[in-house]
């Protein structure tokens, strides 16, 4: 995937002790993603604005809030997950994404 015109915010964000690295990165139209990795764990995250995770390697399992059932990954897919919300997310193996806000 290439992406034209990029501002990249130098600073890294670090979650969960470092299971979770990202940076930030905005598109010439102003268009915020984030591209990260994130290694084995089981983690919750909270979403502000709506957010489509664009896997590119690794395989998880994602709960959406309110959900009782697990729903299967992998590089190549992608899933959704719903403004002011969260989502329990279990890797398995390391994953590298893209995340598209709005």
């Amino acid at each position: 995937m290439t992406y034209e015109g990029v501002t990249l915010d130098p600073q890294a964000n670090i979650y969960f002790d470092g299971k979770c690295v990202s940076h930030t990165f905005f598109l010439a139209d102003g268009t915020k993603k984030s591209a990260g990795v994130i290694f084995p764990a089981t983690l919750n995250f909270g979403t502000a604005a709506p957010e489509v995770m664009e896997l590119n390697a690794g395989r998880c399992r994602i709960r959406l809030a309110g959900a009782e059932d697990w729903n299967d990954y992998a590089a190549g897919e992608s899933f959704s997950v719903p403004g002011d919300s969260s989502f329990d997310i279990q890797v398995l193996e390391t994953l590298g994404y893209v995340c598209h806000y709005g």
